[in-house]
């Protein structure tokens, strides 16, 4: 296998364009690539398709799609949760739908992450009955099964992932810290390049092979989260 580059997370995202359609790991503040999307708030690309679990900044510490929404570069934003309950006022994503700023897609998050899944196996579209009877089966086929109402959910696949494990090796393999884990797998199956930024990077036998989660073969590129350095064996 390829050791894979290790790069600074403003070069990272420096070929992330204008319309690119990009996932974001991270479920509320565990796991989310923070100094990705720091650096892709930096490199400030416009119209972008961001796919999350959250986008609604409920801390506003917690640097996740709804920064980049905030910063208005982002055209769609696909979510399970891209607002709070309760919420006093009007968070950016709320702020920008109303003006006709944004384009939100709310999915159900277990069908969300199935559609991730599916785009990284190669599975066009599925079935699920989550949905039936409520607003998420506006425009969608709909079909029995067994006497059930199913709605064909399709794949969702992006050019750039970017996502948080804590540890890699040279290869990328990669490892996760409890709910770390979440959507980053699945993500990393699910996209052209996938971008990991990891608290340490080891050498290749130093992670036992039946611990890896995430094999080296999709990750593209390695970024050491701050604070943290690589440790070269």
């Amino acid at each position: 296998m390829v050791e894979k580059r290790v790069c600074t997370a403003d070069q990272a995202v420096s070929d992330i364009s204008d319309g690119a359609v990009v996932m974001i790991g991270g479920f509320a503040a565990p796991g989310v690539p923070e100094e990705l999307v720091k650096a892709l708030l930096r490199h400030a690309p416009h119209r972008l398709t961001t796919i999350s679990n959250g986008a609604h900044g409920h801390r506003s510490e917690v640097w996740d799609a709804a920064k980049l929404v905030e910063a208005g570069l982002v055209a769609r934003c696909i979510s399970s949760f891209p607002v709070t309950g309760g919420a006093s006022e009007h968070n950016a994503v709320e702020a920008q739908y109303l003006q006709g700023q944004l384009d939100v897609i709310v999915i159900p998050q277990g069908t969300l992450s199935e559609q991730i899944r599916a785009g990284g196996a190669g599975i066009p579209a599925f079935w699920v009955p989550t949905g039936v009877g409520t607003a998420f089966e506006e425009g969608k086929e709909k079909r029995l099964f067994s006497g059930k109402a199913h709605l064909l959910e399709h794949a969702l696949t992006a050019d750039f992932a970017l996502i948080k494990a804590s540890k890699a090796d040279t290869l990328g393999n990669l490892v996760y810290d409890k709910v770390q884990r979440n959507f980053g797998p699945t993500m990393a199956t699910a996209a052209q390049i996938t971008i990991a930024e990891v608290g340490e990077i080891v050498q290749p036998g130093e992670i036992p092979s039946d611990s890896i989660i995430t094999p080296g073969i999709y990750i593209d590129r390695l970024v050491i989260a701050e604070g943290h350095g690589a440790n070269s064996g």
